[in-house]
């Protein structure tokens, strides 16, 4: 009997022992898994250990160039690699997106995207990329409204006398744009159905063509972000009329909004954010975010900006993606509303 009692409690020492072995087992083995995670987690901040490239989608000389270039220098300098600008222009911003959507998402290869790849989805019928879902947004970088500017020569010097001008001479007034589907262009078009003036859009490569033909008189009137606009119009190049957000500009305070000039309801806000390929890991994304969000407070960078009539972003990503959605419904519907067309 006692022979059996003791063969009892050597089987259930014997189990436990057996429990607890494999519950060792199972520590180390969560452990030995858990320091390769750290591990791997731990090598990402070693990002970035190579040049990045900022792919810009317009020519050079127009405002989202020189705003990524003046960012990508202060990025540059903060990751301690350089920050390579990389012009793309074509078919409205969208050669470049369709680029950028399929490169690795790596961190190494970035858009400057704009509020033209918000209009893009309500412009065109088929694209190579789907900007809400093949992105990962990384943080807002400027937004600036845009100025209503005209040739020196045109006789006009408010919007209201603008829109007579044009209502008593039809189709002799063009307006110019970065290119179809640009915020210049539809910028103009919702000018155009909201005044129902008979304007004609002639797109160009780029803001600075555009910039330089409106200056020489081969086209009357453009809508042009302030960065682009500002030199030309304080040189006198150009002529201020009217500023397209719905309070006036730091840097041109006696001009007034579109919609105090008579155009109610008339608002454009041309934004820059900086998005990266779907599938960005985690930890490279909030570097990123980081770093741009430091950038952004740079003094220097603040000046040049509100010299620009630019106001620094301080959207982060989350934000960033919910306002992305909101602002490509709203286009889409202007888009639908103005009879918009790519040319």
């Amino acid at each position: 009997m006692q022979n059996k009692s003791s063969m009892l409690n050597f089987t259930s020492k014997t189990a436990q022992l057996t429990r607890t072995t494999r519950t060792i087992a199972r520590v180390i083995a969560f452990c030995s898994l858990a320091t390769l995670g750290v591990s791997a987690f731990s090598a990402e901040p070693d990002w970035p250990t190579k040049p990045i490239t900022l792919i810009i989608p317009f020519a050079t000389g127009g405002t989202t160039d020189i705003i990524g270039r003046e960012v990508g220098q202060k990025l540059s300098e903060a990751l301690k690699q350089p920050v390579l600008i990389d012009n793309k222009p074509g078919a409205g911003g969208n050669l470049a997106a369709g680029l950028v959507s399929k490169a690795a998402p790596d961190g190494y290869t970035l858009l400057l995207s704009t509020v033209a790849h918000a209009m893009a989805p309500g412009l065109y019928k088929s694209l190579s990329y789907n900007f809400m879902q093949d992105f990962e947004p990384v943080g807002m970088v400027a937004t600036t409204p845009n100025i209503l500017i005209v040739n020196p020569k045109l006789p006009v010097k408010t919007v209201p006398e603008l829109i007579a001008y044009i209502k008593a001479n039809p189709n002799t007034v063009n307006f110019g744009s970065a290119g179809s589907g640009s915020t210049e262009h539809l910028s103009g078009e919702l000018f155009k159905s909201m005044t129902n003036l008979q304007i004609t859009h002639i797109p160009y490569k780029g803001g600075a063509p555009m910039m330089t033909d409106l200056m020489g008189g081969q086209i009357q009137m453009a809508i042009e972000t302030s960065p682009s606009a500002t030199p030309h119009i304080q040189s006198g190049k150009v002529r201020a009329l009217g500023v397209t957000s719905m309070s006036r500009s730091p840097v041109f305070p006696d001009v007034p909004t579109v919609n105090e000039s008579g155009v109610k309801g008339y608002e454009v806000i041309t934004w820059f954010a900086l998005m990266a390929p779907k599938g960005l890991s985690p930890n490279v994304e909030a570097r990123l975010s980081l770093e741009l969000a430091k950038v952004l407070k740079n003094p220097e960078l603040l000046k040049h900006f509100a010299e620009q009539g630019v106001t620094a972003g301080n959207m982060k990503s989350t934000q960033l993606g919910e306002f992305i959605k909101t602002e490509t419904t709203k286009w889409t519907k202007v888009v639908k509303e103005s009879g918009a067309v790519v040319d």
